[in-house]
């Protein structure tokens, strides 16, 4: 449901990276600079990594991390909102966020869906990424099955503007600008950008008739944030909105979303204490058209219009103290969705669903040292909002000797069916997605071990794992024909989702490399693979930085996977290039170049029954400005 995350406090950093790489991270975020110590994999990736990894959203660019995936292989450049619920480890099989995602300490998965509108965050406009792979701590609530992404917004600096522009192939144009101040005892930061693409056909030239069009996408969003410290307390104002209209591939379907979200937070630190108290209020409105299209693809008729309203209102409270051998944080948190689905049905007819969920639990979280092992222990007990209790227990260890660091740690988790879930029906092309309001709660019983060296000059990590499912959600097919396919949401008896995953950077004089692997073999009692999870999946970069010039190279690999329950439709595996150029011409000013899909390779997203295939090549070239004015 809500960690209670923030931000760290807006003051002045060091523009420069240091020489050698940063150490392995080994604890999560939890309030201001206080940090919670942690048996977990984390990865954090700084506003350097962001900026050297091309990509128009954050999703894109934190595809390096192995085991980060949207649904149906999709970037969120022209996907369907509803299918931008992101997976880490293999642990998903739908739309739905198996992952919880935060922005300054707020929930950002949607209220009525669990999906992300990564269209929300600016990638200029972040300090760093946090992610949080298992779910090894007992603060994480719903939605954090397989794990966590943090992300935190750059600290306010005295007259500082951070703008740039973009333009590309397919008329793709993003323009982003956000300013800040800084006072003795107060911050404050605005933020905009608009970005229009006229995108792509998601169906093969092969198969493509007279009723394709290209999925596109327009956006604009905007935040502001408002900071008070003095003595010790720190209060701040953040609230953002979005506007957002897409095609979705055909001449009849389009969605558009409107949103926003207020929060406010308060914190007082003390000399090892601290206390955080946080609310917050997110608004909603999702219309979309569905149609169905002939098998030529050259006739489409319209079979629904969709109005989606939702809205969330939630809170958190946490203590926390930090000692030399001892750390405990320990609070509670309530979050409540409600939402309706309204569909006008073609030619005639209407259908309607709606519900609300309301969650609340506690939890607590301590670790405490014995030489150079680190125990750690947790429990969250938490109301599902459906009559549903649940007990979420954490434990775990942490020897480090040197430069190694050795972890393991088991833990229970779950995640709550959604609104979406249990009352609204989707379409993706022909196919048709029923709820099921008869939905209960997933499980996860997680076992991991790993262990972490970090040099001055290298760090590699290595994390075995093993997560017994159970109930799991996933879309199973009822019946299937060349013009429709229907399939409806459904608890699967028992899944197992195991394997070990692979981090290694290396940095030697003006170079720098990144190398990861995921191996996920996840798989239903019945021997079928769970749907959407690739067995290999892997990114290497290598960067080069001096002298103000800094270019990229990277390569993602993913092996094939299964689109359905039945492991009937297969999508072959297929691996993309991507390059980033920049050069700094002035202190503040640079120039920005991004390919992505450089070598243009056609893969498959999915198919409904017809095939949908991934982005073509993009290419964009712009300006950036960071500096004082």
């Amino acid at each position: 449901m809500l960690l209670p995350l923030l931000m760290p406090a807006q003051t002045p950093q060091a523009p420069n990276p240091p020489a050698s790489i940063e150490p392995v991270r080994t604890s999560i975020t939890v309030v201001e600079n206080i940090a919670l110590e942690t048996p977990a994999n984390v990865t954090q990736v700084t506003s350097e990594s962001l900026a050297e990894t091309p990509g128009v959203n954050i999703d894109d660019r934190l595809r390096e991390i192995p085991g980060f995936s949207l649904f149906r292989r999709s970037s969120s450049l022209v996907a369907n909102p509803t299918t931008q619920g992101v997976s880490l480890r293999g642990v998903g099989s739908s739309g739905a966020s198996r992952a919880l995602v935060l922005w300054d300490g707020v929930p950002m998965n949607d209220p009525f869906g669990g999906w992300v509108y990564w269209t929300r965050f600016t990638p200029d406009n972040l300090e760093r990424v946090e992610v949080s792979r298992g779910a090894s701590t007992s603060v994480f609530g719903d939605l954090a099955m397989g794990g966590a992404i943090a992300l935190f917004s750059r600290p306010a600096l005295k007259h500082h503007l951070n703008a740039g522009y973009q333009g590309g192939n397919r008329n793709t144009q993003d323009v982003w600008a956000g300013y800040s101040e800084l006072g003795s005892e107060w911050a404050a930061s605005v933020n905009l950008r608009a970005f229009t693409t006229d995108g792509y056909f998601v169906v093969p030239d092969s198969v493509r008739g007279r009723a394709d069009h290209p999925a596109n996408a327009r956006f604009v969003n905007s935040s502001a944030r408002v900071d008070y410290f003095a003595n010790g307390n720190q209060i701040f104002f953040e609230g953002d909105v979005l506007a957002e209209e897409r095609n979705n591939g055909t001449k009849l379907t389009h969605n558009s979303t409107g949103l926003g979200t207020a929060s406010l937070h308060y914190l007082h630190q003390f000399t090892h204490d601290g206390i955080s108290v946080i609310g917050f209020r997110t608004q909603e409105q999702f219309h979309g058209t569905f149609s169905s299209v002939t098998a030529n693809r050259n006739f489409e008729r319209l079979t629904f219009r969709q109005t989606l309203p939702a809205d969330a209102t939630g809170g958190a409270a946490i203590w926390n103290h930090a000692g030399n051998s001892f750390n405990a944080a320990a609070g509670a948190d309530v979050d409540r969705a409600g939402g309706s689905s309204t569909d006008r049905l073609f030619p005639r007819g209407r259908r309607f669903g709606e519900g609300v969920l309301l969650q609340h639990g506690i939890f607590a979280q301590t670790d405490i040292a014995v030489s150079q092992i680190r125990f750690f222990l947790g429990a969250r007990h938490q109301f599902t909002g459906q009559g549903h209790q649940f007990f979420s227990p954490s434990a775990g260890f942490v020897y480090g000797r040197n430069r190694w660091r050795g972890r393991g740690s088991v833990y229970r988790a779950y995640r709550a069916p959604t609104l979406n879930e249990l009352y609204r029906e989707g379409r993706v092309g022909n196919t048709d997605i029923l709820p099921n309001p008869a939905l209960v709660p997933e499980t996860l019983f997680g076992a991991e071990i790993g262990a972490d060296y970090s040099g001055e000059h290298s760090s590699l990590r290595i994390t075995a794992f093993r997560n017994s499912l159970s109930n799991l959600i996933t879309n199973v097919t009822r019946s299937s024909t060349p013009t429709l396919v229907v399939r409806i949401k459904e608890n699967a008896a028992q899944a197992l989702a195991r394997g070990f995953e692979i981090n290694g950077t290396h940095r030697w004089h003006n170079f720098h490399g990144d190398i990861g692997y995921l191996f996920a073999d996840s798989r239903l009692s019945n021997g079928r693979r769970i749907l959407q999870v690739p067995k290999h999946q892997g990114s290497a970069q290598l960067g080069y930085d001096c002298a103000g010039t800094f270019v990229t190279v990277g390569v993602r690999s993913y092996a094939s996977q299964f689109d359905d329950d039945l492991n009937q439709f297969l999508l072959p595996g297929f691996a993309t290039l991507q390059l980033t150029a920049r050069q700094r011409l002035t202190t503040s000013l640079s120039a920005v170049a991004e390919l992505e899909n450089l070598l243009d390779r056609q893969y498959f997203t999915g198919f409904n029954p017809t095939p949908t295939i991934g982005g073509s090549r993009l290419w964009r070239v712009g300006l950036r400005w960071s500096g004082r004015l």
